[in-house]
């Protein structure tokens, strides 16, 4: 399984590098990290007394990785699980904010946990996961990632606009689907044929 790092800097290599679109909210846009997160964390990279584009294109791969480390694990306490969920939270976490730590909560309450559903990681959250780790070593990172691969399912069950993320246009399994089995062991992946019959209904 990929290190926290290692995803981080997997995702950093994905977004690429400098882009400013007038048509996408999220502004100028560098190694995936924007200009609202930059003036978040009051980035003046330049030291001009401002956080502006100027700033965004002096954004650095290394520096990148180390910001979605910062705000997408250590700030939201992803750090303080049990390690063998962390990677897998943290990745959701970046593609779903508190929607990660919400499929957590969910699938612990299910367990027979009693604990809120607020997508916030604090000690009833932890204590919960940390004891159904030790109740299923072997099964709750599997359980999280299929929570989460059917999160992406139902997800695009209400929202055909989101349906070209979970299956391709030739039927197979798409981007979400294949990027939640890969915290899933290969046992619990959905043959071809299953992905397709889950997806039929969508025409």
């Amino acid at each position: 399984m990929l290190s926290v790092r290692q995803i981080a800097s997997e995702i950093v290599a994905r977004e690429g590098g400098f882009v400013n679109d007038p048509n996408d909210p999220g502004g100028a846009t560098n190694f995936g990290v924007t200009i609202h997160t930059m003036r978040g964390l009051g980035l003046d990279l330049d030291g001009d007394g401002d956080v502006d584009v100027a700033d965004v294109r002096l954004m650095t791969a290394d520096r990148a990785t180390e910001i979605f480390i910062e705000h997408y694990y250590t700030r939201p306490g992803i750090d303080r699980l049990p390690e063998a969920l962390q990677s897998s939270v943290f990745d959701m976490q970046v593609n779903a904010g508190a929607g990660a730590v919400r499929i957590l909560q969910r699938l612990l309450r299910d367990m027979g946990f009693d604990i809120a559903v607020d997508g916030t990681i604090g000690p009833q959250t932890i204590a919960a996961a940390q004891a159904a780790y030790a109740q299923a070593p072997d099964h709750l990172v599997d359980a999280y990632g299929i929570a989460r691969r059917n999160f992406y399912y139902r997800l695009a069950d209400r929202r055909p606009a989101s349906r070209r993320y979970a299956t391709r246009r030739d039927g197979g399994k798409g981007g979400w689907i294949l990027r939640a089995e890969e915290f899933i062991s290969p046992r619990y992946h959905l043959t071809d044929a299953e992905h397709r019959a889950r997806v039929a209904a969508w025409g």
